[in-house]
C-alpha cells in the first residue's frame, strides 16, 4: 500500500493537506463513472468563482501564471519567490483577497519586477485583448495589485458604510447599496421586500446587478446563453454525461432539473431542483453544484458558485441518521419560545460522506459540514439535507496531532485529558447537530422577510445553528441515544468552542483588524456574550467562565459547565427570536457589541504564543486526481485515484484544462 501523507506544502499562513477517498475502490464501476463525470462538472466552475470574487481576478491570475512558468524570468530571485507566494495565495483564495479575512493581499515583489517580467515573457501567452499592448494591460492590473486603496476589501460589512460600493466582489457593477436595495424592493429601515413571493425564491441568486450606460439598473443572468456561458455549457456537458450513469431514475431527474436551471437561468427551476435533490435518497453518490452560499455578498443576496462530489460513509452515517430520526424530539424540547418552533419537522435527512472532489467556493478551503437548501420556505415545507464530511475532518485531525497547540492554550492537564479523550467525537457530533438540526430548526413568523437581517443575517444564522448544537450536545438524550459515552464528554466541546471564540481564532486576524467573516463573528458573539453574562445573579461564587492569567499567559477557565449551558439556552432563545421576528436592530446590536471588535492586547499575546508553535492558521486541500482507465474501445473500465499531484501542478493544470472565461 502506498504511503499517504496528510500534510503537504506550506506557504504564507496556509498549510496544504490531502484527503483520502476511503472506500472508493468498493464503489461499482457505474458509481465511479458517476463520481468522475460529476467531478468534471465541479472543476469546470472554477473560473466562475474567481470572477465572482473580483472582476480582475482572472486577468491577474493568467498574467502571473505566465510569469511564473516562463523560463526567461530569473526563478532564483527574491522577487520571483515573492511572486510565487502571492500567486499561491491567489489560487487558494480564488482571487487577490484573503479567503477568510477578505483583505487584499500585500505583494512583496516590486512593481518594477512585474513590469519588467511582463515585457520579458512571450506576449502571446498573456491575456491581451485584441490590439491591446502589454503597457495597457499593466495600467489595468498594477493599481489593483499594488495600490492599497484600490479594492481593499472583497466583502465589507462595516456598519454605516455603503457595503456594495466598498466591496470588491463582482456581484454588483456600478451600483450603490441604495440602488441595489431599491431594485430588489428592500426597505432599509424595516428590511422588508415588496418582491417576496411565498413559496418561491426571494431574490435570484444567479445574476450580476449592473448599471447600463443610460443609468438604468438591471440584471445579467448567469446561464448557458448569458453571463458565464462558456463555463456553464461545460458544466452542463458533464452533467449530461453524469445523467447517463445515474444510480436511479429519481437521481437522473434531479440532474436534468439542474441542467434546465443552468440553461434557462430561471430561479424557479433551481427551487424545483433543490426540492427534488433534498428528497432524493437513491444510491450512494451525491453532489452539490450551483450558486449556493451568499456569504461573499455584503447584502447576502447573490450565490457564489461551488461544487462538491461525495459518496456515503455508510458506517459513520449511523450517527447522523440517529440524530435526524429524532429531529422532532429535539425541536419540541428546544429552549426557544414555542411560537418559533416547528410544529412538524419535515424531511430532515443527514449522512456522513466522503468528499471525492472539491470545487469553486469549496476549494481549496472547504466546510466540514453542509446543510441545504438555504431557502427558509423550502426548509419549512420540504425539509433539508445535511452532510458531515468524514474524510475532511479526519485529515484535519491527523494533521493536527503533535502540533503542541492544545498544550499551549488549554489551561491544565485535566482539561487537556478531557479534550484528548472526547474532543474528536464531540467535534463531529457538534457539526452533525449544527448541520442536521440547527439550520433546519425553528420557523419564521408569518410575514417575516427571510432577508430582514440583511448584512447580519449570515452571522445570526450561524450562531443559531451553533447554539442549537451546543445546547443539545450537553443533553442526556445524546447519552441515551448512544451518541455520547457519558455526561462528561460535552465539556470538551464547551471548552474548545469557548476558547476558540474568545482567543485562539484570533490567530486568523491581522493586528489592528476587526472580525469580518460570518463564522468567526458567530463564535465570537457566543463566547463573548456568555463571558459577559456568566456570573450567577446575586452569587458571590466564581463566574462560570472567565479569562485568567497563569505565568503571564491568558487561559480560559470554566468552573460551572451546567451554568454555561443555561447561558447557551438563553442566547439561543434570543437569537431564534431575532431570526423569527426579523428584528434587524437587535441583530445589529448583538453582532456589533460581541462579534466584531478585537481586544488588541489579548490579540497580540495570542499571536505571539501561536508564532512560537510554527503553525499555519489556515488549512486547505489538494484534490485527488481522478484518472479514467479505458479499454481498447475507449470505454471507461475503472477510475484511478492519484494522490501524487503537487499544489502548483494542480493549480496550473486546472488553469489550463478548466479555463473557460479567459
Amino acid at each position: 500500500m502506498e504511503e499517504f501523507h496528510y500534510r503537504d506544502e506550506r506557504f504564507a499562513d496556509i498549510q496544504m493537506l490531502r484527503y483520502r477517498l476511503n472506500g472508493f475502490e468498493r464503489l461499482s464501476l457505474r458509481q465511479k463513472q458517476l463520481v468522475y463525470y460529476l467531478s468534471q462538472a465541479t472543476l469546470f466552475g472554477r473560473d466562475i468563482t474567481f470572477d465572482q470574487f473580483g472582476r480582475y481576478n482572472l486577468l491577474i491570475r493568467k498574467t502571473l501564471e505566465t510569469v511564473y512558468t516562463d523560463q526567461r524570468i530569473d526563478h532564483g530571485s527574491e522577487d520571483f519567490r515573492a511572486l510565487s507566494t502571492y500567486l499561491k495565495r491567489l489560487w487558494f483564495s480564488n482571487g487577490i483577497h484573503h479567503h477568510y479575512g477578505c483583505e487584499k493581499f500585500k505583494p512583496t515583489f516590486s512593481v518594477k519586477f512585474l513590469t519588467d517580467a511582463l515585457h520579458t515573457v512571450d506576449a502571446r501567452r498573456l491575456p491581451l485583448a485584441d490590439g491591446q499592448t502589454v503597457d495597457a494591460l499593466s495600467e489595468i492590473i498594477l493599481p489593483v495589485i499594488f495600490d492599497r486603496s484600490v479594492m481593499p476589501k472583497r466583502v465589507n460589512k462595516a456598519d454605516g458604510e455603503d457595503l456594495v460600493a466598498t466591496s470588491a466582489c463582482n456581484y454588483y457593477q456600478g451600483v450603490t447599496q441604495q440602488e441595489a436595495e431599491e431594485f430588489y424592493g428592500i426597505d432599509r429601515r424595516e428590511g422588508l421586500s415588496d418582491k417576496c413571493e411565498t413559496g418561491g425564491s426571494h431574490h435570484p441568486l444567479n445574476s450580476t446587478l449592473v448599471k447600463t450606460g443610460d443609468g438604468r439598473v438591471g440584471e445579467r443572468v448567469w446561464k448557458a446563453d448569458g453571463l458565464y456561458a462558456n463555463a456553464i455549457r461545460h458544466i452542463v456537458y458533464w452533467l449530461r454525461r453524469a445523467a447517463t450513469v445515474a444510480e436511479s431514475e429519481q437521481q437522473r431527474q434531479v440532474i436534468e432539473l439542474l441542467i434546465g436551471y443552468y440553461e434557462t437561468g430561471d430561479p424557479r427551476l433551481f427551487d424545483d431542483y433543490s426540492i427534488a435533490w433534498l428528497q432524493c435518497h437513491d444510491g450512494r453518490v451525491d453532489f452539490i453544484n450551483g450558486f449556493i452560499e451568499v456569504y461573499g455578498d455584503p447584502l447576502g443576496l447573490k450565490g457564489s458558485w461551488e461544487g462538491l462530489v461525495e459518496y456515503i460513509d455508510e458506517e459513520a452515517t449511523h450517527r447522523t441518521q440517529t440524530i435526524s430520526g429524532n429531529a422532532q424530539w429535539f425541536e419540541d424540547h428546544s429552549p426557544v419560545d414555542p411560537r418559533f418552533r416547528k410544529p412538524l419537522v419535515k424531511g430532515v435527512t443527514a449522512n456522513v460522506i466522503c468528499a471525492a472532489m472539491l470545487g469553486g467556493d469549496e476549494y481549496p478551503s472547504t466546510a466540514i459540514g453542509i446543510n441545504l437548501p438555504n431557502a427558509d420556505w423550502i426548509r419549512a415545507q420540504y425539509g433539508s439535507k445535511s452532510i458531515t464530511i468524514s474524510n475532511i475532518t479526519d485529515a484535519y485531525n491527523k494533521a493536527a496531532y503533535g502540533s503542541g497547540f492544545k498544550e499551549e492554550f488549554v489551561i491544565d492537564r485535566d482539561t487537556l485529558a478531557l479534550i484528548d479523550r472526547y474532543g474528536d467525537l464531540c467535534d463531529d457530533l457538534h457539526t452533525d447537530l449544527h448541520e442536521c438540526l440547527g439550520h433546519g430548526s425553528g420557523q419564521l413568523l408569518p410575514g417575516t422577510d427571510p432577508d430582514a437581517l440583511r448584512a447580519y443575517g449570515n452571522t445570526i444564522e450561524e450562531a443559531r445553528a451553533d447554539l442549537f448544537g451546543l445546547y443539545y450536545i450537553a443533553d442526556p438524550k445524546l447519552v441515551e441515544l448512544g451518541l455520547l459515552p457519558d455526561m462528561e464528554a460535552y465539556k470538551s466541546q464547551y471548552y474548545t468552542y469557548m476558547m476558540n471564540g474568545l482567543m485562539t481564532q484570533l490567530v486568523r486576524i491581522e493586528p489592528g483588524h476587526q472580525i469580518e467573516e460570518a463564522h468567526m463573528r458567530n463564535r465570537s458573539l457566543i463566547a463573548r456574550w456568555c463571558l459577559e453574562h456568566c456570573a450567577a445573579p446575586g452569587s458571590p461564587a466564581l463566574p462560570a467562565m472567565s479569562l485568567v492569567k497563569h505565568d503571564g499567559k491568558t487561559f480560559l477557565q470554566i468552573t460551572d459547565y451546567a451554568r454555561l449551558r443555561q447561558l447557551v439556552a438563553e442566547l439561543l432563545a434570543e437569537v431564534q427570536r431575532i431570526k423569527s421576528e426579523g428584528d434587524f436592530e437587535a441583530a445589529r446590536s448583538l453582532v456589533e457589541r460581541y462579534a466584531v471588535k478585537v481586544d488588541p492586547v489579548l490579540h497580540e499575546e495570542v499571536l505571539a504564543r501561536y508564532r512560537k508553535l510554527g503553525l499555519a492558521p489556515y488549512k486547505g486541500f489538494i484534490n485527488p486526481w481522478l484518472l479514467p482507465v479505458c479499454d481498447a474501445d475507449g470505454e471507461i473500465e475503472d477510475i484511478q485515484v492519484n494522490y501524487s499531484e503537487t499544489y502548483d501542478h494542480q493549480m496550473l493544470r486546472y488553469s489550463t484544462e478548466y479555463a473557460t472565461l479567459i
